[in-house]
């Protein structure tokens, strides 16, 4: 063998190994992460019992129910379209109630019930993630406001 083509297998299986690396490092990250969807989504297509998901929308009014036994609150999270009822075992976040944005993040269970693992509730009188932003203006019910970019839900 010449000394060009040791070099061309030499880069060859460098790319080959590089290749498989950059496979390799993509397809773990593929498994960690955590998928944002609305409840609208979940109605069209539900995720598979176990599959860890973040839910993304408002909580209804009048849903938060936290008379359940052991600790457990139950409440709804709607886009104004569709609705998912939650439970979560904990304490909540200041900053969650009614009417307000929030996040949680958890899995269906094999009755077909989400439970939350963790609640995140808006940081700010602004902030709406924007998965849930976009699938309140789809439905027609965001308004926004001059200005601060603020926005009203209309019900």
């Amino acid at each position: 063998m010449n000394r060009k083509r040791l070099r061309l297998y030499l880069v060859l299986a460098s790319m080959a190994v590089l290749g498989l690396a950059a496979f390799l490092v993509l397809r773990a990250l593929d498994s960690e992460l955590v998928y944002f969807l609305s409840p609208s989504e979940i109605a069209a297509k539900p995720p598979a019992a176990g599959q860890q998901i973040r839910i993304g929308g408002l909580v209804e009014a009048g849903s938060v129910d936290k008379s359940g036994g052991e600790g457990v609150i139950v409440f709804t999270v709607t886009d104004l379209a569709s609705q998912v009822a939650v439970s979560y075992r904990g304490i909540l976040p200041d900053l969650f109630r009614e009417g307000q944005g929030v996040v949680v993040q958890g899995a269906f269970d094999e009755a077909g019930r989400f439970v939350a693992a963790e609640v995140l509730a808006k940081h700010d009188e602004t902030y709406m993630p924007p998965e849930v932003a976009k699938a309140l203006k789809e439905s027609g019910r965001w308004q926004e406001t001059e200005g601060q970019g603020d926005a009203q839900v209309t019900q």
